[in-house]
């Protein structure tokens, strides 16, 4: 690996398996212990990584990190586009909204979440991960991708996280045909057991998805009689959001 991105993968590894020693991090790459010690010590000194407190041989992630993602985020189009259209969602209807990026092919990013005032609710911290064939806010990137880029994915591994996940690449095709034609996506349990969610795609001026925006909600309050009015809904919001961004 060249140095920067055995350094990007580093960080990440650590991100991922924190605290964690050189020791396992060298088992991860195949890489020689004094080149992993390097690193480690590089990303040290620019703030990015830090030594554990409790145990100083292992890693975790240091306070750039976690100082960069909300600037970045805050100074972005899209999250000032998306801020306040999630929040009238979330008045409306009283759940958590979420908004999602994807990762390329490798999944859905949270990057910002509106929450609701219930008690029990559904919560999914920024930065979190999930994929694109089995959630709401994946199928709704994915329907608006290339075919080829869809074919990339249903002839990927497509896991089951339960009995509702779809992973079947004739169905999953079937699925986003759907999508498209009714204009959002539904994820019943097909994820997280007792986790729902409704969403739709924030487009840009091509057509090409940039982000999701997500009604999530337990299970114990999903309404299938109420998918219409929600849909529409997020629906709404996520064009108001494309509108707002391509200003």
């Amino acid at each position: 690996m060249k140095s920067v991105t055995r350094s990007l993968r580093v960080l990440e590894a650590v991100a991922q398996h924190q605290p964690v020693t050189v020791g396992e991090l060298t088992k991860i790459f195949g890489l020689p212990k004094s080149t992993v010690q390097r690193t480690l010590v590089t990303l040290n000194e620019a703030g990015w990584l830090r030594a554990n407190r409790k145990d100083t041989t292992r890693w975790e992630i240091g306070a750039r990190v976690l100082a960069v993602r909300p600037a970045a985020l805050q100074g972005s189009s899209l999250f000032a586009a998306a801020r306040e259209p999630m929040i009238r969602l979330r008045d409306a209807v009283n759940e958590t909204i979420h908004l999602s990026v994807p990762d390329d092919l490798q999944g859905m990013v949270v990057v910002d979440r509106v929450d609701c005032d219930h008690a029990v609710r559904t919560f999914h911290a920024i930065g979190d991960t999930s994929p694109l064939h089995a959630t709401a806010a994946g199928h709704a990137v994915l329907a608006h991708l290339p075919k080829s880029e869809v074919d990339e994915v249903a002839a990927g591994t497509l896991e089951g996280y339960g009995a509702e996940t779809i992973t079947d690449p004739v169905r999953l095709r079937a699925e986003l045909r759907r999508v498209r034609d009714r204009g959002y996506a539904v994820n019943h349990n097909q994820y997280l057991q007792g986790v729902c969610a409704i969403a739709a795609p924030v487009l840009d001026g091509d057509g090409v998805p940039l982000a999701a925006v997500a009604v999530s909600l337990p299970d114990s309050r999903f309404e299938p009689g109420r998918l219409d009015e929600l849909g529409q809904l997020v629906t709404d919001t996520a064009a108001e959001i494309t509108a707002r961004h391509l200003r």
